[in-house]
């Protein structure tokens, strides 16, 4: 039972990619993406045409959105997914932030004006950059230096006013959630944490219980009652005495695809790979786990993968990529790594 490699075939890393930008996105339910050329680059790579082109189509069609929908980090969302997912994942996200909000000056008074500012810059399919939209709040008096607007921005965002849609010059835009997303998808409560929990398992297991509570930051009773709903239509197989779940058909996926699961992976620095799971040391081993996230500062640097395993960081060169492996690397990887490069959706 290799973990990392039935990650990378659930991941849609290792083949079976999927047909469009939305249905990967959808696959894997979130992926983050405060680094957003590395986010498109995730969904490239699982994607049949492979090209960053398709993502930002996605962008501009309103298939995918990017807002905050879990850890108080910049995800990639199916359109229809954001309506149902907020309400689960963004309580705990709010009252956290409460603190840091009052000191900003942020009281429910302000709040309620920002949201009728963004609104009223926003209404009638509005499309407003970042800077527009600190513009507009700066006009109206709301003052947005000193991360007042960027919690002004989180909070909308977090309770379902505003979201980040189609492109311009490279940049997603704001635009309001209830005109941008026509045909949300609301599950009630219970439906909605069962299908979480399935679509996480599904799509990044095998996973334990910790790894699905640290992605979504949900209370344990709420992680109960989803794996309890989802169980059914999931696997489970003990490792070292611990229970992962997964997809059913996750071995078989792998079967098809296994010697490519063995080959080498060029992967953006927050890719799901590493990203998706609490503990990550299948595919990590912990004495390498600062040169990924140097001084734990929650910047992660792009990886090598041979063999389900990371062995080393990469960034971009002029002609090959800049590698910094772990140890010494085999021939047949460092032979591997320009022509993945070569091929990489960073490049289509």
């Amino acid at each position: 039972m290799d973990i990392p490699l039935l990650r990378l075939a659930a991941l849609r890393i290792a083949g079976h990619h999927l047909p469009s930008a939305v249905e990967t996105v959808r696959w894997l339910t979130a992926l983050q993406a405060q680094d957003p050329n590395g986010a498109i680059t995730s969904v490239a790579l699982r994607t049949e045409s492979g090209t960053r082109a398709g993502v930002e189509q996605a962008f501009d069609a309103g298939e995918v959105v990017k807002s905050w929908p879990m850890r108080g980090t910049l995800h990639l969302v199916a359109a229809e997914d954001l309506p149902w997912i907020l309400p689960l994942t963004t309580p705990r996200i709010i009252a956290t932030s409460a603190k840091r909000r009052a000191e900003l000056g942020l009281d429910a008074p302000t709040l309620g004006r920002a949201e009728e500012v963004a609104v009223g810059a926003l209404a009638g399919g509005g499309k407003l950059s970042r800077a527009e939209l600190m513009a507009v709040w700066d006009e109206a008096g709301l003052g947005t230096t000193g991360q007042r607007g960027y919690h002004m921005l989180g909070y909308l965002a977090q309770t379902a006013t505003v979201c980040f849609g189609p492109t311009r010059g490279g940049e997603q835009l704001i635009v309001l959630v209830d005109e941008w997303i026509p045909n949300p998808r609301r599950p009630e409560r219970d439906e909605a944490l069962g299908e979480l929990a399935l679509r996480y398992f599904r799509g990044h297991g095998p996973a334990t219980a910790k790894d699905f509570t640290r992605w979504t930051n949900l209370t344990a009773a709420d992680v109960r009652t989803g794996i309890a709903l989802a169980r059914p239509e999931l696997a489970t197989v003990e490792v070292d005495g611990v229970e992962h779940l997964m997809a059913p058909e996750t071995p078989d996926l792998l079967a098809s695809c296994g010697r490519r699961a063995k080959g080498v992976f060029l992967l953006p620095g927050f890719d799901e790979f590493i990203l998706g799971y609490l503990d990550r040391t299948a595919a990590l081993p912990a004495e390498y786990a600062n040169q990924v996230v140097p001084g734990g500062n929650g910047v992660f640097q792009p990886t090598v993968v041979s063999a389900g395993r990371v062995v080393g960081t990469w960034k971009r060169g002029r002609d090959e990529p800049i590698v910094t492996p772990f140890t010494t690397l085999s021939d047949t990887v460092a032979k591997a790594i320009p022509k993945v490069y070569a091929t990489l959706a960073l490049r289509a």
